[in-house]
């Protein structure tokens, strides 16, 4: 069978942090609602997802841990009863610290809940303050303890650095303090202000480490938690040996996956597609068939181009790099003629390597990565453009 990676949205929070721009709501009073839609997505899905084999779950959000936990549990019946889930499938829930407690973690493992990713974001309560986060770090400690009580042998941790009041030092401290707990799964994130959050709204008065401060920050935790056993395998992931986020993994290597709920996105049968941001408008148009034509935000097939394009950004996410003899496999293009002008600049100043496989960024390479990898497209596009017009790049 064809493997298929399954992600559920909940967008549901208790307090909105300042920085997030995901899509999700606090206050919503029809969560039951919501939860039946889902079900009904389950239902609608399972013919055509009945060649494949489910073999990773992403309960993601917002905060699904704050849905009741009847719902949830009903939820994850409905998975298990529409979708071939294989017995060795990762199937992770999101969680934060202040929204669960040791009955419920006990209840959501016996379910086949068996990774768990807990935001922690920081072990200083002032950073915490600073990025409204409605949970202490004492509180996190008390949460993951309780994990592991549960049953849970797979945890991930979320931090961030780069964020409001952080200094070296504290960003230090968080890691030391973490890495102490021993999870099995580390998430490293630099804090991106966003226009539509309210950091946006503030972001020359937000008192942010300098670029300077935050590249040391990332440099110093790439070598801590190499020396700590954490392998990195992605920009932002470390992992021990084997632990490696399989659910994340489809995303960077093009592999297909459904998103349910509003917001999500699906890479599902070279189609990419995404529902509506607007939990009602998504429930009543799950509960109506005439109204199916609206619960779409975006819709289309993926172009030959757009799938280079895609693979290029992806692979280069990885610490692994791009193999240079598989894309020119895949795609029957010299990824090095391609990028003859770019690549030997890259390399000279210390932002990518030559591998014996191919290219990989350094980490002064993945600190700029977005830049990069823009300015890559943005070359291969011209590329493109010249070959269909007949002329020479």
């Amino acid at each position: 069978m064809k493997r298929l990676g399954l992600y559920v949205h909940f967008p549901f929070c208790k307090n909105k942090c300042a920085y997030c721009d995901f899509y999700s709501v606090v206050g919503h009073n029809n969560i039951d609602k919501y939860i039946d839609a889902l079900m009904l997505q389950c239902e609608d899905y399972s013919a055509s997802c009945e060649p494949y084999a489910v073999d990773t779950v992403f309960l993601g959000g917002g905060t699904p841990t704050i849905v009741p936990e009847k719902d949830m549990l009903q939820l994850i019946d409905c998975i298990y009863e529409h979708f071939h889930v294989t017995v060795d499938a990762e199937v992770t829930m999101e969680a934060n610290p202040a929204t669960v407690n040791l009955s419920q973690l006990k209840k959501y493992h016996k379910a086949g809940i068996n990774r768990l990713s807990i935001g922690v974001q920081s072990a200083c309560d002032a950073e915490l303050r600073a990025l409204s986060r409605i949970h202490t770090y004492g509180e996190f400690e008390k949460t993951y303890k309780q994990a592991r009580k549960a049953g849970f042998d797979n945890i991930n941790l979320d931090l961030m650095y780069g964020i409001p009041e952080q200094t070296l030092d504290s960003f230090k401290d968080t890691l030391e303090k973490i890495v102490a707990l021993d999870p099995e799964h580390i998430s490293l994130y630099n804090l991106k202000i966003e226009d539509s959050t309210p950091f946006g709204a503030i972001r020359d008065s937000l008192p942010l480490p300098d670029e300077d401060v935050e590249f040391e920050m990332y440099e110093y935790a790439i070598d801590y938690l190499t020396r700590h056993g954490y392998i990195q395998y992605e920009i932002s992931n470390f992992a021990k040996p084997g632990y490696e986020c399989k659910h994340n993994m489809k995303y960077w290597t093009c592999q297909e996956y459904l998103g349910l709920g509003t917001a999500a996105h699906s890479y599902f049968r070279n189609t990419r597609f995404s529902f509506i941001k607007d939990i009602d408008s998504f429930v009543s148009a799950i509960e109506d068939p005439d109204n199916s034509d609206v619960i779409t935000d975006e819709n289309y097939s993926i172009s030959p181009a757009e799938r280079v394009g895609e693979y290029i950004m992806l692979s280069l996410r990885l610490k692994s790099g791009i193999n240079t003899a598989e894309f020119n496999r895949l795609f029957g293009m010299d990824f090095d003629a391609m990028y003859e002008d770019l690549l030997p600049a890259y390399v000279e100043n210390g932002f990518m390597d030559k591998t014996a496989a191919g290219y990989a960024f350094t980490p002064k390479g993945m600190y700029v990565s977005n830049y990069i990898l823009s300015s890559m497209l943005e070359f291969s596009s011209e590329i493109d453009k010249n070959i269909a017009n007949g002329k020479d790049k």
